[in-house]
């Protein structure tokens, strides 16, 4: 084992020393700071929010109605410096009809909202950003003015969830209460909502920020890559005893792309499981018999790159 490992490893195990101690020592120092942990981490679980909508006359490809919803999402990170540029996510266009408008699209953009209430006061400039992205990166020809409505059609928050790639994790569990938990419990809590937060990509990533120098490029593309999970090969089975009576339920899941057990996301409760690999596998299956989610215990095969869960029955 290289020196560099084995003193990550010290101090992981000084960081759980700590909060053993804390946790006998001091609980409520304790709770309040275990608390502070998974509601930061669940702050980038949150889905994004409408923030305003522009309306302008799209020229070309095709006539029609341009809508563009200008969304707050914290998901989507914030400059560090002014002089940096300004990240922007952005959705899938679409486009569809109606008998009053005729055709319209509506296209979604995001930003932190930091950036939001930064602007507060001088919205154009985030208006004029949304126009320019819809503009040079969506190749889009569009009228010079624009109004600011109430919302787009299409607008409801599954709609933009879809459009812009985010994908609602469901509760499946209760919330614990954290004072009564082992520090062991609660940083696989912590981990499972900070990994929702870390290497998160938005649907598309961009980077943009008016320029001082007018030659300069406005908006420059990182990302365009819509990654959708996909369901895994899996079996389920309910094990019975020798009298035929249902003890435990098995599950095995084929993850040829998975190498640790630290990349999946399990979350149990007594009527179903929810396995995710970010970006590249989601699995959310209802159990046949009710289970005891406390006795459930996971290995992941590194050699065969399959995952088997097992569980007992109530």
């Amino acid at each position: 084992m290289s020196g560099g490992t084995e003193g990550v490893l010290q101090r992981v195990n000084q960081f759980w020393s700590m909060l053993d101690d804390l946790s006998q020592n001091d609980p409520a120092a304790y709770r309040r700071f275990i608390q502070k942990q998974m509601e930061e981490g669940a702050e980038f679980s949150a889905p994004p929010e409408l923030h305003s909508c522009l309306c302008t006359e799209l020229l070309e490809p095709k006539k029609g109605l341009l809508y563009i919803n200008i969304c707050s999402w914290k998901r989507v990170p914030a400059p560090q410096d002014p002089s940096e540029p300004l990240p922007l996510c952005a959705g899938k266009l679409e486009t569809g009809t109606n008998e009053s408008q005729g055709l319209y699209t509506v296209l979604d953009v995001a930003l932190n909202p930091a950036v939001l209430e930064e602007n507060n006061k001088d919205k154009a400039t985030v208006y004029m950003l949304a126009l320019s992205f819809a503009q040079q990166q969506q190749g889009l020809r569009l009228s010079q003015q624009y109004t600011v409505v109430k919302c787009s059609p299409d607008c409801r928050p599954d709609d933009l969830h879809r459009r812009l790639g985010f994908q609602q994790r469901p509760n499946t569990s209760k919330q614990p209460d954290t004072a009564s938990q082992t520090p062991a419990a609660l940083l696989e809590q912590i981990s499972s909502l900070r990994s929702e937060k870390q290497d998160e990509e938005p649907a598309a990533q961009i980077i943009s920020r008016p320029a001082e120098n007018k030659k300069k490029d406005l908006i420059q593309v990182m990302s365009t890559t819509f990654a959708q999970p996909q369901e895994p090969e899996y079996q389920l089975e309910v094990k019975t005893d020798t009298s035929g009576v249902p003890r435990c339920v098995e599950l095995t899941v084929d993850l040829p792309k998975v190498c640790s057990m630290s990349e999946c996301q399990l979350r149990i409760s007594k009527e179903d499981v929810l396995l995710e690999v970010e970006d590249v596998y989601y699995l959310l299956l209802e159990f046949p018999i009710t289970v005891n989610e406390d006795t459930a215990s996971a290995v992941l095969n590194k050699k065969k790159r399959r995952l088997a869960l097992k569980v007992e029955v109530l």
